[in-house]
């Protein structure tokens, strides 16, 4: 692979780097700070990332080096729920998240996924279960839908519920989301970006967690990219349509993990 045509693969991937890092972090600040990382860690030496079986595993490998080897530090916020948050993710299973994150939020084959993390396919595929069971028996709570489409809706109603949480409610649009949301609150927010009146699943968003405060959102949407360049407030956990019931259920039991996240500006 030429010179450019890396550094138009690496490119091509970075958005899903940045999308993994926020995740794995719970913030976006530190997620683009790892990210910045890996690209200067990239420019410095490439053969990392141009030997692997892709660009975009040898991005993610480079990614995994810097994480591991600055101890997957998470900064102390003192008492407040982040800080809660970290407590839990303390008490995984030494590199189980990362490997559940890079299979079913990333999407990598569990061959990938050894290959990122430098470990066997079978050490990978223990972690990935691993931590699906620790995480699923870590945290239940209150799910607000936001979906437009009944079957799709449908769809996600079943998946929270089969992980032990409770649905406080499905909205089809902005106004009725809202309203839920007064009724009863909930502790995570599952929203698609384009809803039923044109409204925007980002504006009810941020108009929830205006009038109740920081709570764990993921966004649904069929362009994450458009997301994901780094101009504007971003949210942490991002699911591309079509999604898969395991990239639902692992982003329900990642996300409860944190209950702060940052408003994304429409």
């Amino acid at each position: 692979m030429t010179t450019g045509d890396l550094s138009q693969a690496i490119g091509a991937a970075l958005p899903y780097l940045r999308r993994y890092a926020r995740a794995l972090t719970g913030s976006q600040t530190t997620g683009d700070n790892y990210a910045a990382a890996t690209l200067e860690a990239i420019l410095a030496d490439r053969s990392t990332a141009a030997e692997s079986s892709s660009a975009k595993v040898g991005l993610f490998r480079v990614f995994h080096g810097i994480w591991i080897t600055t101890g997957a530090p998470v900064v102390d916020e003192g008492t407040g729920a982040l800080a809660k948050a970290q407590a839990r993710l303390s008490k995984l299973t030494t590199n189980s998240r990362e490997a559940l994150l890079l299979h079913t939020i990333e999407d990598f084959t569990l061959d990938e996924v050894s290959e990122i993390m430098q470990i066997e396919h079978s050490e990978a595929q223990q972690l990935v279960s691993l931590a699906r069971q620790e995480m699923a028996d870590a945290v239940s709570g209150r799910v607000l839908i936001i979906e437009d489409e009944a079957i799709i809706a449908m769809d996600l109603e079943s998946i929270v519920a089969d992980l032990g949480h409770r649905v406080t409610g499905v909205a089809r649009t902005r106004d009725a989301a809202i309203d839920l949301a007064k009724k009863e609150k909930p502790d995570l927010i599952l929203a698609d970006i384009q809803l039923a009146d044109n409204s925007s699943g980002i504006d009810a968003v941020n108009d929830i967690l205006g009038e109740l405060g920081d709570r764990p959102v993921i966004f649904i949407t069929a362009f994450p990219e458009r997301l994901l360049t780094g101009e504007r407030p971003e949210p942490a956990f991002l699911i591309s349509k079509p999604y898969s019931e395991e990239q639902v259920s692992s982003a329900v039991s990642q996300a409860m993990f944190f209950s702060s996240t940052e408003t994304l500006k429409a």
